[in-house]
């Protein structure tokens, strides 16, 4: 089963990040792409609530942004290229509140991903997500940006 769910967020990803996007579409004005997935309708998740924190010095979570997901389960606007500097970075989708909307009960209240940005130089995180109510899959293709 766990194999079958990283073949699905592959083949999700694969068809998503096949092709660069083109010159002033809305992924090359943001530094960072959320795609969430619902596996259970095999469509998009549309109004995920997601938030952006930025890992302080002292360890805790600053809040950068929070907003919600279009209805093609996508969200560009939460950073620009001035706020997204070098430094640790998580994201917290609220699934519980997806699942409750759907009148599912689900396992998990929200799923995080922690990541480390633009440490080697600035690039363009694309971050996909499949959930489930009991489970959640992840993967990131990390490039150049597009100018």
């Amino acid at each position: 089963m766990a194999f079958h769910s990283v073949f699905l967020v592959f083949l999700a990803g694969l068809a998503f990040f096949s092709e660069a996007a083109p010159l002033d579409s809305a992924d090359s004005k943001h530094p960072l792409l959320i795609k969430i997935l619902d596996s259970v309708r095999g469509s998009p998740a549309p109004n995920v609530p997601v938030k952006l924190y930025k890992e302080a010095a002292d360890g805790s979570w600053e809040l950068l942004n929070s907003k919600q997901t279009n209805d093609n389960g996508e969200l560009y606007e939460l950073t620009t290229k001035e706020q997204f500097v070098t430094g640790i970075y998580k994201i917290e989708l609220d699934t519980a509140s997806y699942w409750k909307r759907l009148g599912l009960n689900p396992f998990h209240h929200h799923a995080d991903v922690v990541f480390t940005a633009n440490d080697a130089g600035y690039r363009h995180y694309s971050i996909a997500v499949l959930l489930s109510p009991f489970s959640y899959s992840t993967t990131a293709v990390v490039s150049e940006p597009v100018e």
